[in-house]
């Protein structure tokens, strides 16, 4: 009788888990950007968020050397230190990086405003601590939806931050054990409405099968004739509206 109960349990779990990350998956595609895309050149921006991470940071780097293109890598500042040559390499290889807080733990990211910049500053700082340069494009975790509002907005501005979020996602930071060909589908499903595509990808620990997919991706985009560039500092913003005074 318990045995049968724990296993109920384990199954209702299971099916709250996947509908929860479900309906992330499709809510974060719903929220509109900020910047129009009334471009006639076809640009996307490959976006990997969540590292660096020993092994699959690295084979993503030899990946995109092979193709020759470059990438945007959203950090996290407590990996930075313990993985300095990975990050050291993302800069010398030409990538852009930026700042995915300190921590990567929502309730300490954002339990106050105040507590999300100083994430942010420490990151920066880590950063600096190990290649020399202070990133200024940052990644909210989960997104910006909900979370940025006009003032926050401008307190990161006067810090010279600018806030990018995406228009296009595979599902790897939510199911990252998807099978390769699903995670190129949901790449090419996602970004067919825009010429200026942020795809959001991660190379986390868990990401290999982000790994498989990523020679197909880069093939398919190459094909439709985009252009593979990094953000920074000089790119547009690119975040999901929120109301304004």
């Amino acid at each position: 009788m318990i045995k049968l109960k724990n296993k109920t349990l384990s199954i209702l779990s299971f099916l709250i888990t996947g509908f929860i990350f479900y309906n992330l998956a499709k809510f974060d595609m719903n929220c509109s950007a900020e910047a129009d895309d009334n471009s006639s050149i076809k640009t996307i921006y490959l976006t990997f968020d969540d590292g660096p991470s020993y092994k699959i940071t690295n084979q993503i780097l030899n990946i995109l050397k092979e193709k020759e293109v470059k990438a945007t890598f959203f950090l996290i500042g407590n990996k930075v230190h313990d993985r300095s040559e990975i990050v050291k390499r993302i800069y010398k290889e030409g990538h852009s990086i930026g700042l995915h807080t300190y921590t990567h733990k929502m309730k300490l990211v954002y339990k106050s405003k105040d507590a999300f910049i100083e994430e942010m500053i420490k990151t920066e700082d880590a950063i600096y601590e190990v290649i020399g340069i202070r990133p200024k494009i940052i990644r909210f975790p989960g997104g910006s939806t909900g979370r940025l509002d006009e003032e926050l907005h401008e307190r990161l501005h006067q810090l010279g931050y600018k806030v990018y979020d995406w228009n296009a996602r595979i599902s790897d930071g939510y199911v990252p054990s998807k099978a390769p060909d699903v995670l190129y589908r949901e790449a090419i499903k996602t970004s067919q409405k825009w010429n200026t595509v942020f795809l959001l990808m991660h190379c986390s620990e868990t990401d290999k099968n982000t790994v498989k997919a990523l020679p197909k991706i880069i093939d398919y985009f190459k094909e439709k004739g985009y252009m593979f560039e990094t953000i920074d500092e000089n790119t547009p913003e690119y975040y999901f509206r929120y109301k304004k005074r």
